[in-house]
């Protein structure tokens, strides 16, 4: 296999804005495909007060190589000011999956 296959989680506002950059994602060939589960509730504190927001969750699918320009993707393409985007590693997993991960990822 090419690179270490991992998983990144990053929030969306609604399932448009998270549909729409979750495409240009994939076409960018920095992930491999992306998990859209609408319906989360995110409550956090920002700027001093509490906040409590409905989102979207992403579940992306990419490798270490690649994961600096995704990172650069997301941050470019997101509305959020500060955007959640957390990067775990895989331990373990289908071995033709984690293949085809790395294969769809063009870094």
């Amino acid at each position: 296999m090419k690179s270490e296959v991992m998983v990144v989680l990053c929030t969306f506002p609604d399932f448009e804005k998270a549909r729409q950059i979750g495409a240009g994602l994939v076409e960018r060939q920095v992930a491999a495909c992306i998990n859209l589960l609408p319906g989360a509730t995110s409550i956090y504190r920002w700027e001093g007060k509490i906040e409590e927001e409905s989102e979207v969750l992403g579940v992306i699918k990419t490798t270490a190589e690649a994961y600096p320009a995704l990172e650069a993707a997301i941050l470019e393409l997101h509305p959020y000011e500060t955007p959640e985007v957390l990067a775990l590693p895989i331990g373990r997993g289908a071995e033709k999956y984690l293949r085809w991960v790395a294969d769809s990822v063009s870094i």
